[in-house]
């Protein structure tokens, strides 16, 4: 794709409150001037708006303010005015009941800025999970010149020798506790191996993966998605973001331009080859739609079944960000997409130019890190979507994260109908179960838990963990960490709250799961999936009685279209009214 950048100098957005010396103009800049602004800094350069998601709790985001004051650096050095602002910051680790539910509200936090404060440009401070995509979202309905800066990975965390990844760990020893395999002494005295410096989750976790999302969709420099946290590199990356987005404000360099739809197709890709988080399916839809770009779980398919895992990072395979960044990072993977045709070569990136000229030259520099396709860790990595009467609207399996034996089983169903019934049974033994089973669990979708929490990985019962099994089929209207694994089908849609067939399941059914044809049955007589069906309620209560939640559940649509409010689509580029005062 070809940019042809706009005429420079012109007048700025910013400057309809700076500029000129009317009452407004005044009011506007003589507030500002009591931070010590001198009176040239209103002359018309490009004000650049640092939104930044830091909190102290965000862990992941808990170093951005030092960050931020290197991209004020850079944004200086190029002649902007960076000014700080503070955003919604949506936590995975605390948020309750998830970070997901408040995604949404931070995407229009951040729109709202955006369009109703004199700001020419955005960095995007982001790290933790939802902030990558709320803020991109955000910047994509305002459609103003706009740049992601991550804050990075930990550095790998290590206990008794052994790497320890973030989250995934978490799952492991928490199933090895259960089992009698592990201590928890020993459980303890591992949390702190876990998250030993600043940084988001050092697996491909969904912080890592929408960092990759970002890059590989053209909205952050090249390189940035895999530097650590506490790497200096990772100073400079923030500080050339900086420089990099006066620039983009002179040429009118804005996300409609980088977020296409061939953009969006290398992202898929992309995911597939890192392994990728199945979250990235929901943003990534979500995203889409902010910029009307037509986007659907077909295209994850589609894109996705032919793309080989090469990236050898837990959860799928063994090492850690920290190795990903010393082989060479996400620049590597795009170029063997590149040189496997494909990778559109010319979608423009936020320097202005098409990736191929940012990533033709990388180096691989750890083939154990980052596969040769022959040494891939699966043949067919990306995202596998299933349909069928029990997932008429889809749902989505990790193949790279799956154990082979079961992606094609038939099993019967033992149905959990929500979280708490599956935490008040899981653990006795008297509970009707084996491995052959397929777990079922209910209501715990976007209107149904409500927020869609990342449940949909439930922990296998001890009676089986006890055998030495580590895997069994597990189906979902939730979502699952990034950092989880197994064989374990997500975002079934229409949801069971909503009415769909997942809700009518009883345990005993049996369901048939077959990922090569993409399929998910359950195996009952269609009359009689319909007169459960016809009798079918839903809650006479619904978890939401006023603010936010119940504006969320009101607003909330599937999973299949990524989750986001309607009324948010459609809207992209919408200025505010004109100055009141």
């Amino acid at each position: 794709m070809t940019f042809t950048p706009a005429p420079w100098p012109r007048k700025l957005r910013s400057q309809e409150w700076y500029g000129g010396t009317s009452r407004d103009n005044i009011y506007h800049r003589g507030w500002l001037k009591n931070q010590g602004y001198p009176h040239d800094l209103f002359d018309g350069r490009p004000v650049i708006g640092i939104l930044n998601t830091w909190s102290e709790l965000t862990p992941c985001n808990g170093h951005l303010r030092e960050l931020a004051e290197k991209v004020k650096a850079g944004v200086w050095e190029a002649g902007g005015f960076p000014v700080e602002v503070p955003v919604f910051s949506a936590s995975e680790n605390t948020f309750r009941p998830t970070a997901m539910m408040y995604r949404n509200l931070a995407a229009m936090a951040v729109e709202e800025v955006m369009r109703a404060q004199p700001i020419d440009g955005a960095v995007l401070m982001v790290g933790c999970d939802k902030t990558t995509p709320s803020l991109m979202m955000g910047a994509a309905s305002t459609d103003i010149p706009s740049i992601v800066v991550t804050g990075g990975p930990m550095l790998n965390g290590w206990f008794r020798g052994e790497r320890v990844g973030s989250g995934t760990a978490l799952w492991q020893m928490s199933e090895d506790i259960k089992a009698g395999k592990m201590t928890q002494q020993d459980f303890l005295e591992a949390e702190q191996a876990m998250s030993r410096s600043s940084g988001t989750c050092n697996t491909m976790g969904t912080a890592s993966t929408m960092a990759s999302m970002a890059e590989a969709l053209g909205m952050a420099l090249s390189g940035n998605a895999a530097i650590p946290g506490v790497d200096a590199r990772r100073k400079v990356m923030a500080q050339m973001t900086g420089r990099r987005i006066v620039q983009m404000v002179k040429d009118d360099l804005k996300p409609s331009d980088i977020m296409t739809k061939e953009a969006f197709e290398n992202a898929i890709r992309v995911n597939g080859a890192i392994g990728g988080s199945t979250n990235a399916v929901v943003h990534l839809l979500a995203m889409a739609g902010r910029v009307e770009v037509d986007l659907t779980l077909d295209d994850w398919d589609r894109l996705g079944r032919d793309v080989p895992t090469i990236v050898n990072l837990m959860p799928s395979g063994k090492y850690l960000m920290e190795e990903f960044f010393y082989a060479g990072g996400l620049p590597v993977v795009l170029k063997r997409l590149g040189e496997a045709g494909m990778l559109h070569k010319e979608a423009l990136t936020v320097s202005g130019g098409p990736v191929w000229d940012e990533v033709k030259d990388a180096v691989n520099w750890n083939e154990d890190v980052i596969l040769p396709v022959e040494k891939a860790l699966t043949s067919s990595g990306g995202i596998a979507v299933l349909r069928g009467n029990l997932a008429p609207g889809g749902a989505v399996l990790k193949p790279s994260a799956a154990t082979p034996a079961l992606m094609k089983h038939r099993g019967r169903a033992v149905v959990f109908e929500d979280i708490d019934d599956y935490k008040a049974r899981i653990n006795d033994d008297a509970l009707d179960i084996d491995e052959t089973c397929v777990m079922v669990l209910k209501n715990c979708g976007p209107k149904g838990y409500p927020g869609m929490s990342e449940v949909g990985n439930m922990g296998l019962p001890p009676k089986v963990l006890k055998k030495g099994i580590k895997d069994m089929v597990r189906i979902s209207d939730a979502r699952m960490s990034g950092t989880a694994y197994g064989t374990v089908v997500l975002h079934t849609s229409p949801e069971a709250a909503a009415g769909g067939p997942l809700a009518i399941v009883q345990t005993g059914d049996m369901i048939e799961l077959d990922v090569e044809a993409r399929r998910i049955h359950l195996d009952v007589p269609e009359a009689e999936i319909a007169a459960r069906l016809a009798k079918w309620q839903p809650l006479e209560t619904p978890p939401a009685n006023g603010g936010y939640t119940k504006l969320y559940y009101d607003s909330v649509e599937g999973a299949d279209t990524g989750a986001d409010f309607g009324f948010l689509k459609g809207c992209r580029g919408r200025e505010v009214p004109r100055d009141s005062h």
